[in-house]
């Protein structure tokens, strides 16, 4: 069985859209972090705006640390609209929520999210995140989509484990409760 886990960039403020805020933040600790989630990943589930920006700019990066990896996964996209998917990647067809629990049944290394604030709100819904890593950049943004909606139920999580970064930026791991 297949863990699911997901990196959320995240703000002071709890801003978790258009992450280039993050880009003073990054340095070699933060890469090494990222490469390490990366190995220990078998596929990556990414909703449909995050895969758009990551399919741009991915594959132009040959050469740079962690691009192979990021480019050679699999890719499972939570889309209604995507219709010819590339960048090895595949349209999650369906319900969403019973596609990734058949996807975690299978044996294999981890099941990465990145960014896709709305499937990883959807799939905390439907208890289907292992991990929630919050990757809390020392930023204030001042506006922006938040990681919860208004109105979003009620659930517990509890502390596994911090990463502190030299640039201020903190990793909290979090593991649901129950």
């Amino acid at each position: 069985m297949s863990k699911v886990v997901a990196i959320i960039y995240i703000s002071m403020d709890g801003v978790v859209e258009q992450p280039a805020w993050t880009g003073p933040y990054w340095n070699d600790e933060h890469a090494r972090f990222q490469s390490g989630q990366l190995h220990a990943s078998r596929a990556l589930l990414l909703g449909r705006k995050t895969y758009d920006g990551m399919s741009q700019a991915w594959p132009k990066m040959e050469g740079t640390p962690g691009a192979e990896q990021m480019n050679s996964l699999p890719k499972y996209v939570a889309s209604t609209t995507l219709r010819d998917p590339e960048w090895n990647a595949s349209v999650i067809e369906g319900d969403v929520a019973e596609e990734v629990a058949k996807l975690k049944a299978e044996e294999g290394q981890d099941l990465l999210i990145y960014g896709s604030g709305e499937l990883v709100a959807y799939l905390i819904e439907h208890t289907l995140i292992d991990e929630l890593k919050l990757f809390l950049h020392p930023v204030v943004v001042g506006s922006g989509k938040r990681l919860f909606p208004d109105g979003v139920a009620t659930s517990s999580w509890k502390l596994a484990g911090t990463s502190a970064f030299s640039s201020g930026a903190i990793v909290l791991d979090y593991r649901p409760a129950t």
